[in-house]
């Protein structure tokens, strides 16, 4: 069986507070958007050695680490430990690109969930599988049903909103910067918006440039200079809007018109899709 998990771009991100536990409290919206990875899982048979229960192969972007410790090896395990389920493969193409604030990882972690719960016919509803991955990640729960969605808590908490973006084209700059989640959280202001960002993306796009804010642009655009030129590189091209996405390092422009804006940003990853 095969599957294509998508990616999330994040309409606005606001870190109010930190938590007990250590992590924070964010208000954000998250909107699917059509870029891609695949990933195919179907059962071992028995010539194979009985060391891993989930083998996992990897292609196109390279993935830094062990294998084992990718979160569709996690989501397995973790399915593995409520259900009897027989040791399987997994290929995963990645067409999304990773460390970009893309939720990339998270996708494929909850499609992992949601193809196991298919093929093996384990009859999770959708709050049960959204309720498990959000034990591997805080955004995984929202690839559930990828849906456009306004999120608090830690990014597990969502509510569906009446969002539509067909008619625009969106273009994904990812420059050759990683940026850590913790590295990123250790520089941001906490603090609660005058106006959330819910409210802010039920108004005219045109709107947005002035009022949606992603918090981790103040700190991260001063260590990396170069990421903020591409925000101001895609206004210069005509965006309606622009941010980075998530804590980075991609940035994102919403336009009205198709275009190839590879030719703008030479040796970089750049793509523009259909919202």
């Amino acid at each position: 069986m095969i599957v294509f998990p998508i990616a999330k771009i994040n309409l606005g991100l606001n870190v109010v507070s930190q938590r007990e536990d250590g992590y924070h409290n964010l208000e954000t919206v998250f909107y699917p958007i059509n870029l891609r990875d695949a990933l195919e899982v179907y059962p071992m048979d028995g010539g194979f050695p009985s060391s891993v229960a989930c083998d996992i192969k990897t292609s196109n972007i390279p993935i830094e680490g062990n294998e084992q410790k990718n979160l569709v090896v996690k989501a397995y395990n973790l399915l593995a430990s409520h259900y009897n389920l027989p040791r399987v493969h997994a290929h995963l193409y990645k067409g999304i690109p990773t460390k970009a604030g893309l939720g990339g990882g998270s996708s494929d972690c909850a499609y992992m969930v949601k193809i196991l719960n298919s093929m093996f016919r384990l009859g999770m509803t959708v709050e049960e599988m959204e309720r498990k991955v959000a034990s591997l990640g805080a955004d995984c729960p929202f690839f559930i049903q990828s849906k456009p969605c306004y999120a608090e808590g830690i990014g597990d908490v969502l509510h569906p909103i009446d969002l539509n973006l067909k008619g625009y084209y969106l273009c994904i700059v990812r420059p050759d910067i990683d940026i850590s989640t913790k590295e990123a959280y250790s520089h941001v202001s906490l603090h609660t918006p005058v106006k959330n960002c819910r409210d802010i993306v039920s108004q005219p796009i045109e709107t947005w440039r002035d009022e949606l804010v992603n918090d981790f642009e103040s700190s991260i655009f001063p260590m990396y200079p170069e990421i903020e030129e591409i925000k101001v590189r895609l206004y210069r091209l005509g965006a309606i809007y622009a941010s980075m996405s998530g804590s980075g390092s991609s940035v994102f422009g919403i336009f009205h018109k198709d275009w190839n804006f590879s030719c703008e940003f030479p040796g970089l990853y750049c793509t523009t899709i259909p919202l």
